[in-house]
């Protein structure tokens, strides 16, 4: 009694409970599970009988829907308005056929309006050839009955074998049928659609059957043909849910169309046979079902003679004029029989259970209760922050409530530590791990808030970094002047002095003061609360771990930080080697990035999916800014080219010069002829024809050299013919060259001085080879490991000058326009070279697929659309557009934003960058937002952005 005194034994506590609550949860279970299966077999029963009224209206379906088709096809024969039998008798093949092609039809027949018929039976069955005296040999048999020239009906019979050849010819005077006294004649001749009869026992086949008939389209005849539907019954035999569930289809009077036993359905009446009705068919639950009026598809429970049924009746859509239903009775000891197994079951698996439980719970309450006493002191000196105590001792239950405390504040001083130590390993941003750790940190210590202060050793002053549940700290702390032992009275003056605060200093690996932890600490009572020294040497160690963790971060933003000037820095270099492209390098990254930033921010269409993380979104902006760093090896005479002539400088000026030679040459010529005597008039005629085809020449030369205007071929004859003309040369050629120009001239042997040489000239000594410097870009290439496919010009360049002047387009030759591309392979190369970090690994092919085209054709790697990422497709729609719109490029006016978002539409529509992108960059007014920063006021004209999206949907240019 003194232990029942104290509380109740936790063993016996345990016990009862177990046991009571198997009791309870036991029977609920077998109570709602039988329950459950019930109402689960009843409603998959209903759920079978819908699908069975599903089944059998199909296979009604498959029966009418042929004959229907043919019946309609018939309406349109000529047989419908033939006057004579033997004409009826030619389309005879045509009738035959439907027969054949649907075995449910047992005949097809045409009714006359003046009395005349004709029908074609089908002869399938052995009694009914018997029942006929037909001939060996029979298939069909042809009824008629046709007007004689006194106008009497003469009815004859025809027996045809299979191939419809006739095998006898029978006259039948006493055969007399009006058609036009029929229902299905007068039900079709009053309607254009096709008719239904209520089923009927056929007289000649004795089959359940139907007809079907038509009205002719010229309303001339009415088609019939006889369906039988004595196979549905059989048929529905192997739709039994159970092995005693009962099924008929019955008619809107209860009149039996179908049931397995067919014999059962046919009622004999002298000579005739009709069908049975429901009372007459003897099953007694089924007539009760139909008396019910039950609701279609529910399944219905009732009882016949005391046993109990389940009655279900299903609609069937077409037959017997939409009121045929299919009557399913199921008896309810075969349909719950499962669920009464299964109940069986559970209760003896439950008796076993609870058996086990009980020794189970008895053993279970011994060992709960014997550590929990002393468990309850261990673990309080654990949520103190004191983890040297051993764990292990027995306890009574009278000690569970102070252990429910006591873990309470456990677990979450311990999950408070998992998060803080996640946050310091994980949070790459210092300011949000800051925050997560100092949030959690005053959690776990239960104080009343705290706050992180950095040191800014340039200014020599703490800067409150975070803080926590206070608003009263100062944002900053100058300390200049103060030793680190005076720290602590700098806070203790600048914080409330009616608080109480603990103050940890932050110190790195090289015991280098980082900032300062505060903590407020809470108060009991009137008096201020003391920190134990086990709290203070747990917030001690925790900001070591927190120090490291900043020092970390800090190293890891100031090299973020470099390589962000580095980067942009190499960019700035590149736009500053040329006069002509600065600036490139920088607006590219920020348009790409703003068509970026709507993708991204895209609810719905293409992009509405499409997301990025920070670590890639920095990835794309460090690609963007280096995706031309390859220009660094691109000369700038070839990239600045603005005439044909031009290298380090415009050699159309060593052109002239020739020019000038052969002018005074010419003046030369004039005074030599003077000197010899020869006629002035002549001579001076000469001498000024020759300058004024020089000038001529030279003005053609020079308009050439320019590359503004398409090339022809008659233009190209001109410069070879102009370059055929000789001038003298008297000086040796070879005097004053440097080590690569000595080695090109080293197969050509000297000229004797002086040598004639042509005013325009494509030397040997022009084209400079490869040597080691062939780039790796072709395909089969063994250096070429980056995927390149370009190909590759024959010489490294080709300084040959009517070679140059004949460039059709622009100013650069093929050598030369392949070293500007060449800058893309460059970049790749040197960006793969570099020992990126896992989170900029795709840095290089975001850079270097910017001249790749949607459809495949672009370079360097010929990457079709499906192989680039969507920040590749915006770098070539940035990299183009800023193209287009420069205002810096020697060789091109700038364009307005309509006609470069021309140039794109169309470059979109024929797969070259992707038509989605643009649109979007054309939806959301990104181009207009890039006008107002970059372009001039000029080509911020008016954008018809809908016609401009029109021309996405034009054909594809051939």
């Amino acid at each position: 009694m003194t232990a029942f005194k104290r509380g109740i034994p936790l063993q016996l506590l345990v016990t009862a409970a177990i046991i009571l609550s198997m009791l309870v949860l036991a029977a609920s279970l077998l109570f709602q599970g039988y329950r459950g299966a019930e109402s689960a077999m009843v409603a998959a029963a209903g759920e079978a009988a819908g699908q069975l009224g599903v089944t059998v209206n199909e296979r009604i379906r498959r029966l009418l829907d042929p004959a229907e088709g043919a019946l309609r096809l018939l309406s349109f024969d000529s047989i419908s308005h033939t006057d004579n039998l033997p004409a009826r008798l030619e389309r005879l093949p045509m009738l035959v056929e439907n027969l054949r092609a649907n075995p449910t039809l047992g005949a097809v027949y045409i009714g006359y309006p003046n009395g005349e018929f004709l029908l074609v039976r089908a002869l399938r069955e052995a009694v009914v050839l018997a029942r006929l005296n037909a001939p060996d040999k029979t298939a069909y048999l042809v009824q008629s009955l046709t007007l004689d020239p006194q106008g009497a009906l003469l009815g004859e019979w025809r027996f045809y074998d299979r191939d419809l050849r006739l095998l006898q010819r029978q006259e039948r005077p006493d055969y007399r049928f009006d058609p036009r006294q029929r229902p299905w004649y007068q039900q079709a001749s009053a309607s254009d659609q096709t008719v239904l009869t209520q089923p009927y026992v056929f007289f000649t086949t004795r089959e359940i059957g139907l007809t079907l008939a038509h009205r002719s389209v010229d309303g001339a005849a009415v088609i019939g043909m006889d369906a039988s539907v004595n196979d549905l019954g059989e048929e529905m035999n192997d739709l039994r849910q159970t092995p005693h569930t009962e099924l008929a289809v019955v008619d809107g009077k209860n009149t039996v169309i179908a049931y397995p036993d067919l014999k059962r359905v046919l009622i004999q009446q002298g000579e005739d046979v009709r069908l049975a009705s429901l009372d007459e068919l003897g099953v007694a639950s089924l007539s009760q079902l139909a008396a019910l009026n039950a609701p279609a598809g529910v399944p219905h429970p009732y009882s016949v003679d005391g046993r109990a049924w389940y009655g279900i009746s299903v609609p069937l859509l077409k037959l017997a004029s939409n009121q045929a239903r299919v009557l399913i009775s199921i008896p309810a000891s075969e349909l719950l029989a499962g669920a009464r197994r299964m109940l069986l079951q559970q209760a003896l698996w439950s008796g076993a259970l609870l058996l086990l439980l009980l020794g189970l719970g008895w053993l279970l309450g011994r060992r709960i209760a014997r550590p929990l006493s002393a468990l309850t002191e261990q673990v309080g000196a654990l949520a103190a922050f004191d983890f040297s105590r051993p764990l292990g001792v027995n306890s009574r239950i009278v000690e569970v409530r102070e252990l429910s405390r006591v873990l309470g504040r456990m677990s979450r001083t311990i999950l408070n530590f998992q998060a803080i130590t996640l946050t310091l390993s994980r949070e790459t941003r210092l300011d949000s791990m800051l925050a997560g750790v100092l949030s959690r940190l005053v959690e776990a210590t239960a104080v009343q808030g705290g706050a992180v202060y950095l040191l800014d050793e340039e200014e020599r002053r703490l800067n409150l970094a975070c803080l926590e549940n206070g608003e009263h700290y100062p944002p900053s702390l100058p300390i200049d002047g103060i030793e680190q032992s005076q720290l602590s009275q700098l806070l203790d003056q600048a914080l409330d002095r009616d608080g109480h605060y603990m103050e940890v200093a932050l110190r790195n690996r090289s015991d280098e003061l980082l900032g300062i932890l505060v903590l407020q600490l809470p108060e009991e009572g009137e008096r201020r609360r003391t920190p134990r020294q086990p709290f203070k040497r747990f917030v001690e160690e925790l900001s070591g771990a927190a120090a490291v963790a900043i020092e970390t971060r800090q190293l890891i933003e100031a090299q973020q930080r470099l390589l962000d000037a580095i980067i942009k820095l190499l960019a700035d270099a590149i736009d500053a080697k040329s006069p002509y492209t600065g600036g490139h390098c920088e607006r590219v990254p920020q348009l790409a990035d703003m068509l970026l930033q709507q993708a991204i921010d895209a609810r719905q269409g293409q992009y509405a999916d499409f997301t990025m993380s920070d670590a890639e979104r920095y990835e794309f902006q460090i690609a963007a800014w280096l995706h031309d760093c390859g220009k660094i090896t691109s000369p700038e005479y070839v990239v600045d080219k603005a005439t044909k002539l031009e290298t380090l400088y415009n050699r159309l000026h060593e052109v002239r010069m020739r020019f000038e030679v052969l002018w005074r040459d010419a003046e030369i010529d004039y005074w030599r002829g003077r000197a010899e005597g020869g006629e002035e008039g002549a001579l001076a005629y000469r001498r000024d024809a020759e300058q004024r085809a020089l000038l001529d020449d030279f003005a053609f030369v020079a308009q050439a050299n320019v590359g503004g205007e398409f090339m022809q071929d008659e233009d190209i004859e001109r410069l070879r013919h102009i370059g055929e003309r000789r001038w003298w040369r008297h000086f040796d050629d070879r005097l004053g060259l440097s080590q690569d120009e000595t080695e090109r001239l080293a197969g050509t042997p000297p000229a004797r001085l002086p040598a004639e040489e042509r005013l325009l000239a494509d030397k040997a000594a022009h084209r400079v080879p490869w040597g080691e410097r062939k780039p790796p870009v072709e395909k089969g290439d063994p250096r070429n490991r980056w995927g390149f496919d370009m190909r590759l010009p024959p010489c490294a360049s080709n300084q040959g000058e009517l070679y140059n002047l004949s460039i059709r387009r622009g100013t650069l030759t093929e050598e030369e326009r392949f070293k500007i591309n060449e800058h893309i392979v460059q970049t790749l190369i040197m960006l793969s070279a570099l020992p990126l970090p896992r989170h900029l690994r795709r840095v290089p092919t975001i850079a270097a697929n910017h001249h790749e085209k949607m459809d495949g054709s672009g370079y360097p790697r010929h990457l079709p659309g499906e192989a680039m990422s969507i920040p590749e497709r915006v770098m070539a729609i940035a990299d183009i557009f800023e193209a287009l719109t420069a205002a810096d490029r020697p060789y091109k006016a700038p364009k307005s934003l309509s006609e470069s978002l021309k140039i794109l539409a169309f470059m979109a529509r024929d797969r070259h960058v992707d038509a989605d992108l643009f649109r979007l960059f054309v939806q959301s007014g990104v181009y207009r937002d890039y006008g107002r920063r970059f372009l001039r006021p000029e080509q911020l004209d008016e954008v018809n952005e809908k016609a401009i999206l029109a021309l996405l949907d034009e054909p594809l240019r051939a």
